[in-house]
């Protein structure tokens, strides 16, 4: 003989038991495996120390980031929290110990803003900026890297500092004293109108019979091992005589 069950029975029976399966299937897989560590922030060996007692295998990446701690790890695959399963490999992305190098761009004569986007986008920073004597404002004059002038193309550390030198604006207050000898003197006043300077006193050695062929035997002041710059608008004294 069939037992019989009425409908009502047989469902409710069927639906717990239906119920008591997907409950324990979920309380099965519910919290397997063990948690991920946070790793964010400790140094590369104490993630080591600290995946390897928890028995994780792992892989570490590096990658350069300004200004953040070398040897920090910053990233993390999967999240902290996250169940998995013992052995499972673990990314770590740590911030590199040494900058990768880069070349310092072309900026001689460039603006000074311009210069500071040009080395942003280099990766490179700016530092101090002094200021020298030329006709140009806010151009950069040189660039400086340790204290030593570097040109377009040196390879520094990315992050570095860079000094600029700029230029004033007002032009250089000095110049450098010019050899005038043996120089025709209409030449050496258009020369000397070029430097700023002006020309002083003429002085005539000997007869002079053709005022377009006179040359400079001696001038004042003479450029010397103790005197080899002038200031801007000073006077050559000179003595010409007449040319061959």
């Amino acid at each position: 003989m069939f037992q019989k069950h009425d409908a009502l029975g047989y469902r409710s029976g069927y639906c717990r038991g239906i119920d008591r399966f997907f409950s324990l299937s979920f309380y099965t897989n519910h919290g397997s495996g063990v948690p991920v560590p946070k790793l964010k922030g400790l140094t590369k060996q104490e993630a080591i120390n600290v995946l390897e007692k928890e028995g994780f295998d792992y892989q570490i990446d590096e990658i350069y980031v300004p200004d953040a701690p070398p040897g920090t790890i910053i990233e993390q695959d999967p999240d902290p929290g996250t169940n998995v399963k013992q052995n499972r490999k673990i990314y770590l992305t740590m911030v590199t110990e040494k900058a990768p190098p880069v070349n310092l761009p072309d900026i001689d004569q460039m603006p000074y803003i311009q210069a500071v986007a040009t080395l942003q986008n280099s990766g490179l920073k700016v530092g101090d900026t002094t200021y020298k004597s030329d006709i140009a404002l806010n151009v950069v004059l040189e660039a400086q890297f340790a204290g030593q002038i570097i040109k377009a193309g040196t390879k520094i550390p990315k992050g570095s500092k860079i000094d600029l030198i700029l230029g004033d604006g007002v032009g250089a207050s000095e110049v450098d004293v010019p050899d005038l000898i043996n120089q025709d003197l209409d030449a050496v006043r258009f020369s000397l109108r070029g430097m700023n300077l002006s020309l002083g006193t003429i002085t005539y050695d000997g007869a002079i019979t053709d005022s377009s062929n006179v040359i400079v035997v001696s001038q004042s002041p003479m450029r010397t091992d103790s005197t080899s710059k002038v200031s801007i608008g000073t006077k050559i004294n000179v003595t010409v005589s007449q040319g061959n």
